[in-house]
């Protein structure tokens, strides 16, 4: 079985991480792949990878129903 945080498309790693900065800057955390992410409180980096999940679902639905 693969790793769940594993990137099956690497191709989009690139665009995942610019992704992940974009949001960390929206909800206020700054220089976020500079920072030690142990220093962060795990409900920060829950709010980016919940972001980033719900970003991702409604990238799929809009190109889903062809908008």
């Amino acid at each position: 079985m693969a790793s769940r945080n594993q990137i099956l498309v690497p191709e989009a790693r690139q665009a995942l991480n610019q992704m992940k900065l974009e949001i960390a800057n929206e909800i206020g955390i700054r220089d976020y792949d500079k920072i030690d992410k142990g220093n962060l409180l795990s409900r920060q980096n829950g709010y980016v990878g919940g972001y980033m999940t719900r970003r991702l679902v409604e990238m799929a639905q809009k190109q889903i129903s062809g908008k």
